[in-house]
C-alpha cells in the first residue's frame, strides 16, 4: 500500500508529507488489520533482544526526529519497532529554523533537513509518555534550546533529563546535531564529559541506561576522544551516527544541492561513513558497551551491515521515508533467520554495567 501511496506524498511539501502520514497512521491503528495492508507486522517473537538491561521486541527502532513530540508513540510502535525515540526535546518549546527546511533528494534516497530541534517542550512530551501504552521502549533524546548559550547548555540538559526519567526507559544526549548554532563544539572532549558526568550523577533509580550520539563527521582522533569520555563517564554507550554536513558523492545536481541550503543530510549517502565508525567504535568500546547502529538503513541487508560491523540494536529514519513499514518487518525477518540472532546478542544478556 505504501508504494501506492509515496508517489502522491511526494508531491506535496515534505513537512506536509509528514504531518498527513502521521494523520493517516493514527486513523490506521484504530482500525484492526489496517496497519498490516500498509506493511507493518508484529516482531516475531525470536526478534526480541536484551540490551542495556532492556527487552527490545525487535532489534529496529525509530530513530529521533520523526516524532519529536511522542504524539505517534502508540501507532508507531504497532508497526513492529522494537523502541521509539522520541525528540529531540528541549527544555522550552521552539519553532525551529524557518521553513523550508526539509528537502527530499530522491536520486539519492536522501534528506537534507536544518529543523532546528523544533518541538513543543518537555513538559509536553512528559504528559503525553504518561499516558501511552505499557510495553512499548521508548528513548528521549535531549539537548538545549536555541537561545541557551553553551556555557549553560549543562542546566538544559539536566532539565529534560529530570523532567523525561520518570517516563522513558533510556536517554540519548544530542550535541551533534549540525542545524543549532555552535551545538557540535559540545563534542568536544572537556565540555562532553562535564555534561555527561552531570547527568551520571543524577541519574537516580529506577536506573536509566544514557547513550551518547555522535556525528559521522568526526575525525579519528576526535572518536578516540569519544571512546575516553563514554568509559570516563560511565554512560551505556554510543549512537553512532547522526546526519552528516558533507555533501560528497551524491548523484543530485550540484546546483539543486546548492539551493537546498545547509542542513544535516541523510540517507544512503551517509551508510557506508556511519558503518565505518560503527566498527571503528566497536574495536575500542568492548560489550557490554553499546553501540546503536543507525545512519543509510533502508534495507534488511543495510541493517545486517550495521549489526554486523558491531551494532546494538539499530535504527532508521529516512529509509522508513523511501521503503514505508515493510522496511522494519524485512529487517526482524532478516535478523532472525541469520546467525546473528544467536552469535551477536547472547552475550550482551547481562545488565550493563556501564550504564
Amino acid at each position: 500500500m505504501y508504494r501506492i501511496i509515496r508517489p502522491l506524498l511526494f508531491l506535496l511539501p515534505p513537512e506536509r508529507a509528514h504531518r498527513i502520514t502521521f494523520a493517516l497512521l493514527d486513523v490506521a491503528a484504530r482500525v484492526p488489520g489496517m496497519l498490516a495492508l500498509a506493511g507493518g507486522r508484529k516482531p516475531p517473537a525470536k526478534a526480541a533482544v536484551e540490551v542495556m538491561g532492556l527487552c527490545f521486541p525487535s532489534p529496529v527502532g525509530l530513530a529521533a526526529g520523526m516524532d519529536k513530540d511522542a504524539k505517534h508513540v502508540d501507532a508507531l510502535s504497532a508497526l513492529g519497532f522494537g523502541h521509539i525515540e522520541i525528540g529531540t526535546v528541549t527544555p522550552l518549546a521552539q519553532p525551529g529554523n524557518e521553513r523550508p527546511r526539509l528537502f527530499r533528494l530522491p536520486k539519492d534516497l536522501a534528506l537534507i533537513n536544518r529543523m532546528g530541534f523544533n518541538n513543543g517542550g518537555v513538559e509536553a512530551a512528559v504528559r503525553r509518555l504518561k499516558k501511552r501504552k505499557p510495553g512499548i521502549l521508548v528513548g528521549g533524546n535531549i539537548g538545549r534550546n536555541k537561545a541557551t548559550p553553551n556555557e549553560r547548555a549543562v542546566d538544559d540538559y539536566v532539565k529534560c533529563f529530570e523532567a523525561l526519567h520518570p517516563v522513558v526507559d533510556y536517554f540519548t544526549v544530542n550535541v551533534s546535531s549540525p542545524n543549532t548554532a555552535g551545538l557540535r563544539e559540545l563534542q568536544d572532549k572537556g565540555p562532553l564529559l562535564d555534561l555527561l558526568r552531570e547527568l551520571v550523577v543524577r541519574n537516580a533509580q529506577p536506573h536509566r541506561p544514557i547513550l551518547l550520539k555522535i556525528a559521522p563527521d568526526l575525525s579519528d582522533a576526535q572518536l578516540d576522544d569519544v571512546c575516553v569520555v563514554v568509559k570516563e563517564s560511565g554512560i551505556a554507550g554510543v549512537i553512532a551516527t547522526n546526519t552528516t554536513i558533507s555533501r560528497e558523492g551524491l548523484r543530485t545536481p550540484p546546483d539543486e544541492v546548492a539551493a537546498m541550503g545547509m542542513g544535516g543530510l541523510s540517507g544512503v549517502p551517509v551508510r557506508a561513513r556511519s558503518t565505518e565508525v560503527v566498527r571503528y567504535l566497536r574495536e575500542r568500546l568492548p560489550r557490554p558497551m553499546v553501540i546503536i547502529g543507525v545512519g543509510g538503513i533502508d534495507s534488511a541487508e543495510a541493517a545486517m551491515e550495521k549489526i554486523q560491523a558491531g551494532a546494538d540494536p539499530v535504527q532508521v529514519y529516512t529509509g522508513l521515508i523511501y521503503e514505508g513499514p515493510a522496511l522494519i518487518s524485512r529487517i526482524n525477518e532478516a535478523f532472525v533467520r541469520s546467525d546473528a540472532c544467536l552469535s551477536y546478542f547472547e552475550p550482551r544478556m547481562d545488565t550493563d554495567a556501564h550504564g
